[in-house]
């Protein structure tokens, strides 16, 4: 039995598919069970059942953001019931600086699960994705649903987007496989792609010529806050791109020495969420 928190979030779904496709009984933890709208077979239990939704677990996975407020208290109940593995992920810029993270300011506390875990005591694998590819949609949506030009900073910005499912694929594959155990795995796309090259591969898929056009850092942050994101994550994120802009996009091939096939390309992401952008 392997239990899911975060269950029907962007990874969880996917994680129980390939779960379930392995063979793998499934317990899925989610604030409405009755409304979760899981595959036939998955257990659905509401956080507050963590107790005995624990009971007979082999493989915990631990999603930071579903977990986070209570990483501690869900460790020590998994070791009183015998849980004989934890999956965690976190990201690949778990190590750095916490002002380095824009995610902190909308609450993510991955270094601090990550180290929970690591520290718990229990046998673990930690699972360090670098930026999801679905955050373009979030960035670029938008405007494109506005015309075929995405204006915004850094048009030289790079990096190696990764798809979710081979995320959801790599934690089933360590729930599943014990010799990954003690491991941190940094996880990317197969390639870093500059933001002016990704435009255009939308396009590609999307059988339209779009193309980015760059505009100062401070009128696209402004934009940004206005739009309603958190000012501290704009400006994180700002710093992010200048700053990396100054050095080599992380690109590793560690989703091909899990899974063993390459990472999927970013136009296969944009391929499989075709109908999101319209």
């Amino acid at each position: 039995m392997y239990l899911v928190t975060g269950a029907t979030g962007l990874i969880g779904r996917p994680l129980i598919e390939t779960l379930l496709a392995e063979g793998a009984e499934v317990r899925a933890v989610t604030r409405d069970p009755h409304n979760a709208g899981l595959p036939a077979g998955v257990e659905a239990v509401a956080p507050e059942a963590i107790h005995t939704a624990l009971k007979d677990v082999r493989g915990l996975f631990v999603h930071p953001r579903a977990t986070k407020d209570s990483i501690e208290e869900l460790l020590r109940l998994a070791a009183s019931q015998g849980v004989e593995k934890v999956v965690v992920m976190s990201a690949i810029n778990v190590d750095d600086d916490p002002d380095h993270q824009p995610s902190r300011f909308n609450g993510d506390r991955n270094t601090e699960v990550e180290r929970t875990v690591t520290g718990s005591g229990l046998p673990w694998v930690a699972v360090r994705p670098g930026s999801f590819a679905m955050n373009t949609l979030g960035m670029w949506r938008g405007q494109l649903t506005l015309g075929d030009t995405v204006r915004g900073p850094y048009a030289g910005f790079a990096e190696a987007v990764i798809h979710e499912r081979d995320v959801a694929e790599v934690i089933a594959r360590a729930l599943l496989d014990d010799s990954l155990v003690g491991r941190r795995i940094p996880i990317t796309g197969p390639k870093a792609l500059r933001l002016d090259q990704m435009v255009p591969i939308i396009g590609s898929v999307l059988g339209r010529p779009l193309l980015f056009q760059e505009v100062p850092a401070e009128l696209a942050a402004q934009g940004m806050i206005r739009n309603g994101l958190d000012e501290g994550f704009v400006r994180a994120l700002m710093a992010r791109y200048q700053r990396e802009m100054q050095r080599s996009a992380t690109v590793t091939d560690e989703v091909e020495k899990v899974l063993g096939r390459p990472a999927r390309t970013f136009a296969t992401w944009v391929a499989d969420h075709k109908g999101a952008w319209s």
